[in-house]
């Protein structure tokens, strides 16, 4: 299988100053589990788990052997391997968890919140195993800020022709 190297998004609008832009693209980097798990392994996704389990050999009659959680870990594994094999940036859920903690007391120390999605900041996996998983966040909206433009979102689902 093969993924871009890149994520970059483009169904978003950057709102500054009351102004709307709606041809604001922007990029970032990959933590593994956003394609491992996410991409890779949600069943309304790409849906690899049963197949990579069968491949594994794995026990997939109950799921009280946790063949779905064995070969997640091994997709996410193979994930993160073959991006720094091929020299391509990529970071894991507990490393970038720590780190997440690190900027919130920087911000802290200055005097600034720092809003948060919790189901953004918890990994798709291991959650309860990272140290974001039992604290809550503010979640007030700044700006400037991307946010979702639902006509663009409408248009990349249905294949509809751009609304300029």
């Amino acid at each position: 299988m093969r993924w871009h190297a890149v994520p970059v998004i483009s169904n978003n609008r950057l709102v500054i100053g009351g102004v709307s832009y709606p041809a604001a693209p922007f990029n970032g980097w990959y933590m593994g589990t956003e394609i491992g798990a996410r991409n890779l392994g949600d069943s309304d996704r790409y849906a690899i788990v049963p197949e990579v389990a069968e491949r594994m050999g794995l026990d997939t009659s109950d799921e009280a052997t946790l063949w779905r959680d064995r070969a997640l870990v091994e997709i996410n594994r193979a994930v993160l391997h073959s991006f720094r094999a091929n020299g391509v940036t990529i970071t894991d859920h507990h490393t970038e968890t720590r780190r997440f903690l690190i900027h919130l007391e920087r911000e802290e120390r200055a005097g600034r919140g720092c809003p948060a999605d919790w189901s953004w900041i918890v990994p798709p996996m291991s959650g309860s195993q990272t140290p974001v998983f039992h604290r809550y966040y503010q979640t007030e909206d700044l700006v400037p800020n991307f946010v979702a433009d639902p006509d663009a979102v409408h248009r990349a689902l249905h294949g509809t022709p751009p609304a300029f």
